[in-house]
């Protein structure tokens, strides 16, 4: 898949997050419940779909869109204080479900890992729940973060579960 400036993203599993993840990668699922509601439910997609998840956590950098479509390039910033790194990636999908919504991004070339990623909130009828919902798949994509190894594993599972905390609750 290319974006619009011509470069590839970094894996072949394209879309894999939404449903049975790849062989080979780092996977991982945080799914937390933010409250109840239908109206918790949409304000919390379109919360989403404008990227709160990456701004409320700080990382956000500038997206190609306002909101979250396939194809839109976005840039995150990865680090602690003045050590960071500008990591691009790139809109897969969006999710616009009755019960589901958000966007999946995947790692463009000079992202430090390889994969998809999967920011979404869910609607369960059979209670009125709404969940925040993180999925990934990742491997390392530079030597830094396969010396990183576990602890990079560990960040990861972090700020996931920063990013559902970004979320409005009710």
């Amino acid at each position: 898949m290319q974006n619009a400036g011509g470069s590839s993203l970094t894996y072949a599993e394209v879309g894999a997050t939404r449903g049975e993840m790849p062989e080979g990668y780092h996977q991982f699922r945080l799914r937390r419940r933010i409250g109840r509601g239908r109206e918790l439910f949409e304000r919390a997609g379109a919360e989403i779909l404008a990227y709160r998840m990456q701004k409320g956590t700080r990382i956000f950098r500038e997206a190609s869109t306002a909101v979250a479509e396939p194809g839109t390039v976005l840039t995150v910033r990865l680090g602690v204080g003045p050590v960071g790194i500008i990591a691009p990636c790139q809109v897969v999908y969006v999710l616009d479900e009755p019960d589901r919504r958000g966007f999946a991004y995947g790692t463009l070339p000079g992202h430090p890992e390889s994969g998809e990623e999967l920011f979404a909130v869910e609607y369960d009828c059979a209670d009125d729940s709404v969940y925040g919902v993180v999925v990934a798949f990742s491997r390392p994509g530079t030597w830094y973060t396969r010396l990183g190894g576990p602890v990079v594993r560990v960040v990861q599972r972090i700020v996931a579960g920063w990013y559902i905390g970004t979320l409005p609750t009710a």
